[in-house]
């Protein structure tokens, strides 16, 4: 009981953080660029309450950690961006997507960096703050990643729509409604199936997994912490 509760403890900081501070992300800088839909509706800030999704943000987090899953998956509301009001639409969508996935590398290499000075806390709350801490930077790493798959509705598929030319960013945007879908069902759903008949097929590690590596690395390495 005492171990679940120390991982409940750990995990949960840095993953609620990691989510709801991602869509806040994506506000301030839609604000930004003209679009006040965000902060009309109180979710240009940095108050995670007002970004949490009950059940995205913490019963299927909690869920997945309780059944011993591989790996935490959830998300955050939504921030509502309306790119009509942006004042270079299609370019500007760009930089609002990358808004979050760039807030879950700023605050993975914050984490990092804040290892050094929880090394020179007394047990056990150094134990309890660098273990939250390394999680921290592994799950904005893991998040940052995911979110820049170029499928639409993830961040990097907006991306993909706006530095593509019109008729192909046409092409991928109607990709919006099926996209989660797609990759919900061909990284976690298929594998799951597939090990039912004794197939090896994981995704998620083969190919996500290699570049969260590098990017763990890159981390570390910008806040100095030497990689063993």
């Amino acid at each position: 009981m005492g171990d679940m509760i120390f991982g409940i403890l750990t995990w949960l900081p840095g993953l609620i953080l990691a989510i709801t501070l991602h869509e806040a992300a994506h506000g301030y800088v839609a604000s930004a660029l003209g679009d006040q839909t965000a902060r009309l509706l109180g979710r240009v800030t940095l108050n995670p309450i007002r970004h949490v999704d009950p059940f995205g943000t913490l019963v299927l987090p909690g869920l997945l950690f309780l059944v011993g899953a591989p790996f935490l998956f959830g998300w955050a509301k939504p921030v509502p961006v309306d790119y009509r009001n942006l004042r270079h639409p299609k370019r500007d969508m760009a930089w609002v997507a990358l808004a979050g996935p760039g807030m879950n590398i700023f605050l993975a290499v914050v984490s990092a960096a804040a290892l050094h000075g929880a090394l020179l806390l007394p047990d056990p709350a150094a134990d309890w703050l660098i273990t939250t801490l390394q999680k921290s930077v592994l799950i904005n790493c893991v998040l940052a990643v995911f979110n820049m798959i170029p499928v639409p509705p993830l961040d990097g598929g907006r991306v993909l729509v706006g530095i593509l030319p019109m008729r192909a960013a046409v092409v991928v945007a109607r990709m919006e409604r099926v996209g989660m879908l797609a990759l919900i069902g061909v990284i976690f759903l298929l594998p799951l199936a597939l090990s039912q008949f004794g197939v090896d097929f994981d995704p998620f590690s083969r190919i996500i997994g290699p570049v969260v590596r590098a990017l763990l690395g890159a981390v570390y390495t910008t806040a100095g912490i030497p990689l063993f």
